[in-house]
């Protein structure tokens, strides 16, 4: 009687593990479809899957999409998967580091509002491109709003600015 299966199956992955995984990299590259074009070009990818992503929104047909995100998830196996899910987690609003990184700008927003200069060079601190008069105007505007109980537009275009600073510096922009 034999005492485990295990033995049989030393490194091999099974049939229906092979499949989660080849299904796994046609989500990918579905999920690729549908990013923006200038993401796409700051991704590692090779010339036959920009030329793959480019040609999908072209199949409109049920039967030739589907075909055509196989043919991706193919492509998808000569890919360098961690740098491709490393950006696409930046930008993806479900992700985790996503939320981690716009809270963190909420919170220097919030601060910038409410603090001094001294906060104030800590961001140009941290963001060297920061242009210091154009924020210091639009801290000032946000406090007067905040005082007058008025809608936030200033808060939300400092919120902007630093969102866009943030992009930047990651590369994103």
């Amino acid at each position: 009687m034999v005492d485990s299966y295990d033995d049989a199956f030393d490194g091999e992955k099974s049939k229906s593990q092979v499949k989660r995984e080849l299904h796994a990299l046609v989500d990918l590259g579905e999920r690729l479809t549908t990013l923006k074009p200038d993401l796409l070009n700051k991704m590692p990818l090779t010339d036959a899957m920009r030329k793959a992503l480019a040609d999908a929104p072209k199949h409109t047909a049920n039967i030739a999409r589907k075909r055509h995100m196989m043919f991706i998830g193919k492509l998808m196996r000569d890919q360098p998967l961690d740098e491709i899910l490393a950006l696409i987690d930046q930008v993806d609003a479900s992700s985790r580091q996503y939320n981690e990184r716009f809270h963190n700008l909420e919170r220097w927003r919030d601060r910038l509002i409410e603090g001094d200069d001294a906060v104030l060079e800590k961001f140009v601190a941290e963001f060297p491109e920061a242009d210091r008069q154009q924020m210091r105007s639009v801290i000032r505007q946000a406090k007067h709003e905040l005082a007058q109980n008025k809608a936030p537009a200033s808060s939300r275009k400092l919120f902007k600015y630093i969102r866009g600073l943030d992009e930047s510096q990651r590369g994103l922009r």
